[in-house]
């Protein structure tokens, strides 16, 4: 069995997670699945009423509203949670944008969006949360990317790039921030039944659920992993494919997606 890149996370009770991008999808199940286990769990997204609606049966839950795009409303939010609560000790970025896009229908106003959502919106999330680990010497920060950014896929034209991005910045982080005594995970799903990926036209092999995308994040936190990617029946051969010769991938690409 391989070394642990990262602290283990075994035991959540107590532990103090904040999800941004936690009112629907993977990040709600997420925030579910923490909940279970004992975790206080602060929730922010864009839609209030939703996350205030969720956090009001839960004991141990916090709304905090605002939106990625949105770096005052960020910064104001952040200032309160800090107040209220301390750093977090694990945060997770799990807001995503995503609308099927090929080369025809190229627009440069969606990708724009997909941008300043799936990865400024990170970095801005970030700005604020790595000083206050920094200062702490401890945390945790897992960012959820997908296997569209291990190569380039049809439909992905402007959802893959953000997270090939994603996937390059944390492989940076956990080099810069490993030895300061924080954890960097990233978190590459296949295809998971979401509000996002119900758009796609297409038959989506090996869809999970939220709930068991949750499940096997909580697995590889458990084992330590970088790299958390499931399910494997699907994401070993898209990893592998990173491998190919150009010549051979776009011969089967165009076979698989013409």
């Amino acid at each position: 069995m391989a070394m642990p890149l990262n602290t283990p996370i075994q035991n959540w009770r107590g532990q103090k997670v904040w999800i941004v991008g936690a009112s629907s999808g993977i990040g709600l199940a997420l925030a579910q699945r923490l909940h279970d286990e004992g975790a206080q769990v602060l929730v922010s997204a864009r839609r209030a009423e939703v996350l205030n609606a969720w956090c009001v049966d839960r004991k141990g839950t916090w709304a905090y509203p605002f939106d990625v795009s949105d770096a005052a409303g960020l910064a104001q939010q952040w200032a309160l949670l800090v107040v209220e609560h301390g750093a977090p000790d694990v945060v997770v970025y799990a807001a995503g944008h995503y609308l099927p896009m090929r080369a025809e229908a190229f627009s440069y106003a969606e990708i724009a969006k997909h941008t300043d959502i799936n990865y400024l919106g990170m970095a801005r999330v970030l700005e604020v949360v790595i000083p206050a680990f920094l200062k702490l010497g401890k945390g945790h920060i897992a960012l959820i990317s997908s296997v569209a950014g291990y190569r380039g896929l049809p439909n992905a034209l402007a959802y893959g790039p953000t997270k090939a991005a994603m996937s390059n910045l944390a492989e940076i982080l956990y080099h810069d921030l490993h030895s300061r005594g924080i954890g960097v995970s990233l978190i590459n799903p296949g295809f998971v039944e979401t509000p996002l990926t119900a758009q796609n036209p297409y038959h989506m092999p090996a869809l999970l659920k939220p709930s068991q995308a949750a499940d096997e994040m909580l697995k590889g936190w458990a084992k330590g992993l970088f790299e958390i990617h499931f399910p494997k029946r699907f994401t070993l051969w898209l990893r592998w494919a990173r491998w190919l010769p150009d010549s051979l991938y776009f011969y089967l690409l165009q076979k698989i997606a013409p």
